[in-house]
């Protein structure tokens, strides 16, 4: 059946085209000329989107959890709190998200990262696209809210991919990871996981600009929260955040996540970025298991975390801030309106930046003929109103 989406605002290459459908056959986004003059086929259907935008679904990389159930940690009703989650999130415009596993034991990564591998993302639910392993191989200095005992301890022997595979079990399904560069012999590892096709992301760190750069030249592409767990700027080494103007980089596009949550990064670090590398933002929202839930005590891995109203910090430590509670249409609305972006740029940074940096923008991020149909409706302020996954409607905001 071909189904034809008109009266809508289409998302595509960097603007909103206000005179073109949305043709979708089998979940897959058509040419309407091929199927009209060289099929001679008309719709089956035609859905009225109301005059609102038909953007890409958004993409999720860094996400630990909602709804009360923590990633990293929970294993009681793992499949169907997992398949929750990723039904909560189709409210909020994610079409397709990367579970984020903090620094663990290599008991519980065995135990925990086996369960994601065997899960079959549902037909009315956010696609699960691979994991993000963010640590253990990360600075004790920079750990955040990580476990300290959980990070790894710098010993005398350089780090390996065999190293990688007694702690992890296995990379299955695994599509980032997040390592701190200076640890050694990690420029070899990354090399060898960009090989594999593992997104390698720069992050928990006290690597200089020289060292990220290297780092970038082996093969990473990714920066994990500009800003946050890594040395700050200073004009003499600026660090990972040196990267957004590089020209060591041989022609790579670096792109880096932000945490758009009005909390983890001040607007003006946000328009520092934007302004130095637009083409690289790529949003997240860095949820915690209490996104969703009330204030109160919930956790992170191992970790307990406070909750008071849009902040999570660890218990006992105020000034330590522990992932978010927000919402990836949230983060999209803060930061259109402090960027000043405007509406396409800031779609993107939400769609097609993580779908370049996952190498999937032919099949994702895009609404161009031939992606999948995963895709959303927003109303002028940027409001979810539908979402849909392969051309079905699968949330529909209640009137």
């Amino acid at each position: 059946m071909i189904c034809r989406f008109t009266n809508c605002k289409l998302l595509r290459d960097g603007h909103l085209l206000g005179e073109e459908d949305l043709w979708v056959r089998n979940g897959i986004i058509l040419n309407p000329r091929d199927v009209f003059w060289g099929e001679k086929r008309t719709p089956d259907r035609v859905i009225d989107c109301k005059g609102y935008i038909a953007a890409p679904g958004f993409i999720d990389t860094q996400i630990n959890g909602a709804l009360g159930f923590d990633f990293s940690s929970n294993l009681d009703n793992f499949p169907e709190s997992l398949c929750a989650v990723a039904k909560e999130i189709l409210r909020h415009g994610v079409t397709a998200f990367c579970p984020t596993i903090v620094s663990s034991t290599r008991e519980t990564y065995k135990e925990i990262l086996p369960k994601f591998v065997a899960y079959e993302s549902g037909p009315d639910e956010a696609t699960l696209l691979g994991l993000h392993l963010e640590g253990p191989f990360i600075s004790q200095e920079k750990r955040g809210a990580h476990h300290e005992k959980a990070v790894w301890v710098d010993e005398d022997k350089a780090i390996t991919m065999d190293t990688l595979m007694k702690r992890y079990g296995s990379l299955e399904r695994v599509s980032i990871v997040t390592v701190a560069p200076e640890l050694r012999g990690m420029y070899e590892v990354i090399e060898e996981l960009q090989q594999k096709n593992i997104a390698v992301s720069l992050g928990h760190s006290m690597c200089n600009l020289d060292g990220a750069e290297d780092a970038v030249n082996r093969g990473s592409r990714f920066i994990t929260h500009l800003f946050n767990a890594m040395l700050p700027f200073h004009h003499r080494d600026p660090g990972i955040v040196g990267l957004l103007t590089s020209k060591r980089l041989k022609n790579r596009q670096i792109y880096y996540g932000i945490i758009g949550d009005g909390v983890h990064t001040d607007p003006a670090a946000l328009r520092i970025a934007y302004r130095a590398n637009p083409k690289g933002v790529v949003l997240v929202t860095d949820a915690m298991a209490a996104m969703g839930l009330s204030d109160g005590i919930h956790s992170l891995g191992c970790q307990s975390i406070e909750v008071q109203g849009n902040q999570a910090r660890l218990v006992g430590e105020k000034d330590r801030l522990a992932g978010s509670v927000a919402t990836m249409d949230h983060c999209v609305r803060y930061f259109e309106k402090e960027t000043g972006c405007g509406i396409p740029a800031a779609l993107e940074a939400a769609s097609l930046h993580p779908a370049k940096m996952l190498r999937l923008e032919n099949e994702r991020g895009t609404l161009n003929y031939g992606s999948r149909a995963d895709f959303i409706l927003l109303d002028n302020d940027m409001n979810v109103q539908r979402t849909y996954i392969d051309g079905r409607l699968v949330y529909e905001t209640k009137k």
